[in-house]
């Protein structure tokens, strides 16, 4: 008979199994859509935990958990090969003569611990264990750089974590795995822990000037597959909503590589555009293209967020540029901003508005 899935594949919301499991800031797991849906209804909060959450709060694929769902067996794995002491892992780990098999298995029961688990998080931190783990990473085994990306982003859930990682040299090891990672899931893990590790503030600055770090996510959102560009853009997200990491992406050619892939569904794309529309910079370099058509067109299909960002984008290049008010009423922007002063989203009703003020001040 088989085995029944286990309740951590459920969603704690629909009560159904994940299809895109992902990680609230306050450490559980939803699925993609269910979350969204709760966070695109207007709040704020943790469902289960009901802790505050950022403004924008992001979702941090689950890829481990994804790959175990995914992979699930009929019959449960011996116990006497799941429930390994843990100081015995770390001590494998730490052992450069450990055989390969052995690493691989204590990497995969330790990122299963670990992400449940916050003392063990704690422990393997300050074990001394974590260079072991990104020397896996880095070692150009395809199974132990996945299975290390995996644990390395477990350890990354607690914020103290966040820190001593990035003291640790972690940032380093995962840029490395961005730019020649063994394939689109390491990548793809790797630009989701640059995300985790910059949802402390103190991190962002430290990535952001980390040499190739913005380039390579600018790169992977160019011409990665869908996974590795959704991640990248995630991550570009959180990195510049630093302030100084803005002009950075601009000069990595963030704008045109961003404009291009709204068109492929990467609807972050446009968050992260209204972040660099802040600087000085980003609206030079959006003011060479055709954005606002681009921006037009995404946001007539998109979700509110899509919409919200795109109004407060095309609003403060108004803001500083007669010639953007012209193109946004050529575009049709006015009439499609009295549309939306009814939307059930407050604040696209405030972009909305704002914008509108904008559009009638210039053209009276």
């Amino acid at each position: 008979m088989a085995t029944p899935l286990p309740d951590d594949f459920k969603c704690p919301i629909s009560l159904e199994i994940m299809s895109d499991p992902v990680i609230l800031s306050s450490g559980h797991t939803f699925d993609r859509a269910s979350i969204q849906r709760w966070l695109d209804s207007g709040h704020r909060t943790c469902p289960i935990t009901k802790i505050p959450l950022a403004e924008s709060p992001v979702l941090i694929p689950n890829h481990a958990l994804r790959s175990l769902i995914s992979s699930y067996s009929l019959v449960s794995l011996p116990k006497s090969k799941n429930n390994s002491d843990p100081q015995i892992l770390i001590s494998i780990l730490t052992t450069p003569s450990s055989a390969l098999e052995e690493k691989l298995n204590s990497l995969d029961q330790l990122s299963r611990l670990a992400k449940r688990d916050s003392v063990l998080r704690r422990k393997l931190t300050e074990s001394g264990a974590v260079s072991a783990v990104l020397r896996c990473v880095s070692s150009n085994v395809a199974a132990l750089e996945e299975k290390g990306l995996n644990l390395i982003l477990h350890l990354s859930l607690d914020d103290d974590n966040k820190v001593g990682l990035v003291a640790e040299g972690a940032i380093g090891t995962i840029i490395g795995a961005l730019r020649g990672g063994s394939g689109g899931y390491c990548r793809a893990v790797a630009a989701t822990t640059l995300t985790s590790l910059a949802l402390v503030e103190v991190n962002k600055g430290t990535i952001g000037a980390y040499p190739f770090a913005i380039s390579t996510l600018v790169l992977l959102i160019e011409s990665g597959n869908v996974r590795e560009r959704r991640e990248a853009t995630t991550a570009l997200f959180t990195i510049c909503s630093f302030p100084d990491n803005r002009r950075r992406a601009v000069e990595c050619g963030a704008v045109p590589v961003l404009l291009s892939v709204i068109g492929l569904g990467v609807e972050r794309a446009i968050e992260v555009l209204g972040l660099l529309v802040k600087c000085k910079e980003g609206r030079i370099e959006l003011g060479k293209y055709n954005c606002i058509s681009i921006l037009v067109n995404a946001m007539k299909d998109g979700s509110s967020r899509c919409v919200q960002y795109g109004l407060n984008t095309i609003h403060l290049l108004c803001y500083y540029s007669e010639k953007m008010c012209v193109e946004a009423v050529k575009e049709g922007v006015l009439e499609l901003c009295l549309g939306l002063l009814e939307d059930d989203n407050e604040k696209v009703r405030t972009n909305a508005s704002n914008l509108v003020k904008i559009l009638r001040k210039r053209s009276g």
